[in-house]
């Protein structure tokens, strides 16, 4: 039940921090600016990672925690605990941002700003990246390595910056679901759900694949 409470504050945390900045870009006029968006998205990562990460793994993210147990990193029957609480703690932090920001229409949500193949590619590649890095750093399932975080964040943060504003960077099922279901605006919610499940499921058998040849190489 711990790891599940820690996978619902942190995954609110990131939804209401990293939205939020979306949010209060818009309604300031530009005041944080995307490269302050994106900065903030990798910096709330990393605080969770370091904040939680010795409890849950922090992975905030149900395309991480399906990647994780495909690995045979993470028991499959936490799996649907850690999904649901990953999609409440996001639902809750969309809701927040909705009774503070009525007016907002979107509320964060991500959304193509091309076309829908266009975006699905995009959250694919940026995901198998992310998840390759996180793969790579991680203790097990425990995202709780001195550097994990800054790794994890710094990738958060440079997707974001490049890709944010053709696709919406979003790498994260709970993070695009959660302003979606508030606002309404689900019409492009699939890509978002499909594409970062696919790029990190993808980046497991080449993350197997690239430490087995240094095993047998060494």
């Amino acid at each position: 039940m711990r790891n599940y409470i820690a996978e619902f504050i942190g995954t609110f945390a990131l939804v209401f921090c990293g939205t939020g900045a979306v949010i209060i870009d818009q309604q300031s006029g530009g005041a944080v600016t995307h490269v302050g968006v994106a900065i903030t998205f990798g910096l709330i990562v990393m605080s969770m990672i370091y904040s939680l990460g010795n409890i849950s793994g922090a992975h905030l993210n149900p395309a991480v925690s399906i990647a994780f147990t495909i690995a045979g990193r993470f028991r499959v029957k936490q799996l649907p605990g850690y999904i649901v609480s990953q999609l409440a703690g996001a639902l809750l932090a969309s809701l927040t941002l909705k009774f503070l920001f009525p007016a907002n229409e979107f509320l964060g949500a991500t959304m193509p700003a091309g076309t829908e193949m266009q975006s699905f590619i995009l959250e694919l590649i940026l995901t198998f990246f992310l998840m390759l890095v996180i793969v790579n750093v991680a203790n097990g399932s425990k995202e709780q390595g001195m550097f994990a975080g800054m790794a994890i964040g710094s990738v958060v943060a440079l997707e974001a910056m490049f890709a944010g504003p053709i696709c919406g960077a979003s790498m994260n099922p709970a993070r695009s679901c959660a302003p979606a279901i508030a606002s309404g605006h689900t019409a492009h919610l699939w890509i978002y759900i499909l594409a970062p499940i696919a790029g990190a499921a993808l980046a497991i058998p080449v993350w197997k694949y690239l430490t087995a040849k240094i095993k047998t190489d060494q």
